[in-house]
């Protein structure tokens, strides 16, 4: 008969090696699943985006004007809806803040604005955005806000 004791779990350096491999994974696959974060707030702010031009349209047909901030396009406070609050947007996107872009919208004489930049540049977002009454999507790559000179989403 054997003599031999039975092996009974892992060594501590088995364990160790295990431990370094799940770090090495880890590492590699964090930052592209932050990327992948950034693009889905950039995408969502992209659909917001789309969202404000529709409630301007809605809001312009209603009461003959562009609506010149996001709570004329927001929801009501008390009461019913009127051109100081249309209820055409939720009320998250009516206070500036979604998806990780603060968005703001500004009054032209020939229509509006809008505007959205990320929240934490390069955490919620790497890209800012612009668009106006012409419905075409701007962005730029750096912290600047983009204008109406800015490249255009293809």
């Amino acid at each position: 008969m054997s003599t031999q004791r039975r092996r009974r779990g892992f060594s501590l350096i088995e364990l160790l090696i295990v431990i370094a491999i799940i770090l090495v994974i880890a590492a590699i696959a964090v930052p592209q699943m932050n990327k992948q974060l950034m693009s889905a707030h950039e995408m969502a702010a992209i659909r917001q985006i789309q969202t404000l031009h529709q409630a301007e349209l809605q809001y312009n047909s209603q009461f003959g004007k562009y609506a010149a901030t996001l709570a004329e396009l927001g929801p009501p406070a008390s009461g019913a809806a009127g051109p100081a609050a249309a209820d055409l947007i939720p009320k998250v996107l009516a206070e500036g803040k979604n998806s990780g872009y603060i968005f703001s919208v500004q009054a032209s004489p020939t229509g509006y604005g809008i505007t959205a930049v990320p929240e934490n540049f390069g955490s919620s977002g790497r890209r800012t955005f612009f668009s106006d009454q012409t419905l075409v999507v701007r962005n730029n790559w750096t912290q600047e806000p983009a204008n109406v000179n800015s490249e255009t989403i293809k």
